[in-house]
């Protein structure tokens, strides 16, 4: 339930306007709860909204109550479309189903996209559908002007040219197909064919400097899983390798280690080989202390280090 205890008497008769659309016949008691105040005082924010030229009607008996009238038209919500952005960002890394329709936030964040302008809507509406979000952790937002960019040429499946630079400083220039926009733990990532490399690759959006969309098209793979996509990118590509073989089916591996671990690989239907790379080898060692099955650490000799410091750690907790 709402409470309004705060809210001056025109944010309440707001909120009460917004009740009277959503749940025409609504009584005074009923408002009152919603609103979380007194019925005397519900009743006098409906005469704030009378006051203002807004057609309430009065329904008396059983199943009467409080309805719009006739000829109520609300102006346009305004946002700019930066604006508009930054709202759908928001939702988006503090609500991972905020995409969907039949969700609350998915369904609120809907209706106000429906307020707005076309032109900005639709917009909006692109990061909604685009963006595959995870729950958030560590915020790290992007610049929504670069982000729309790169959504509409996702949309339009055309290539683009970014500038980059990395956390150490390094810069460089490429042309790629932006395949997905993912949002994982709070950071906005492009997952998209590096056409340098020739191969599958995750930028940082935060860290893109430049944006410039090209005339070339692309198709993006169609078996394409834009969050397992990225949480194998994110297991490449590091400095310590990871080799650990584990004495269970890949589907109970999988159960309790994130795709960003390393890829899992078959060895037989009772042994499962995790292979990837890390620039933290303790974080390995923490992950695969909650694994209840035995393993075996066969390459790597950081995480190899790391797990004989921890469990000199934890032999000493104990003793």
């Amino acid at each position: 339930m709402p409470r309004s205890d705060d809210a001056s008497p025109t944010a309440r008769a707001l909120m009460a306007l917004e009740l009277l659309q959503g749940n025409p016949g609504v009584t005074a008691g009923q408002l009152a709860v919603q609103l979380g105040v007194s019925e005397r005082a519900a009743r006098r924010y409906v005469a704030i909204l009378r006051e203002a030229d807004i057609p309430i009607e009065s329904v008396r008996g059983p199943y009467g109550g409080y309805r719009i009238g006739r000829g109520l038209r609300l102006p346009p919500v305004l946002f700019s479309a930066t604006e508009a952005l930054g709202l759908v960002m928001a939702v988006l890394e503090g609500h991972h189903a905020a995409a969907d329709p039949t969700e609350p936030v998915g369904s609120a964040l809907a209706k106000i996209l429906r307020g707005l302008p076309e032109p900005v809507a639709a917009q909006a509406d692109a990061v909604r559908r685009a963006a595959a979000a995870t729950p958030n952790r560590h915020p790290s937002r992007p610049d929504p002007g670069t982000t729309v960019t790169l959504v509409e040429a996702h949309a339009g499946r055309r290539q683009v040219r970014i500038g980059y630079r990395t956390d150490a400083g390094r810069e460089w220039t490429v042309e790629v197909d932006p395949w997905a926009i993912v949002v994982r733990h709070g950071r906005w990532y492009l997952l998209c064919f590096d056409h340098r490399a020739r191969a599958q690759r995750a930028y940082r959006i935060d860290r893109v400097t430049a944006v410039e969309v090209l005339d070339q098209t692309f198709d993006p793979p169609a078996d394409l899983d834009p969050v397992a996509g990225l949480e194998e990118h994110l297991a490449v590509g590091w400095e310590y390798d990871v080799e650990v073989v584990v004495d269970a089916s890949l589907d109970e591996v999988a159960t309790y280690l994130p795709r960003a671990m390393g890829r899992l690989d078959v060895v037989d239907e009772r042994t499962t080989r995790i292979v990837g790379t890390t620039s933290n080898p303790v974080l390995v060692v923490e992950r695969l202390v909650v694994l209840p099955m035995t393993y075996r650490i066969v390459g790597g000799p950081e995480v190899r280090t790391a797990a004989l410091q921890i469990a000199a750690r934890l032999a000493g907790a104990a003793t």
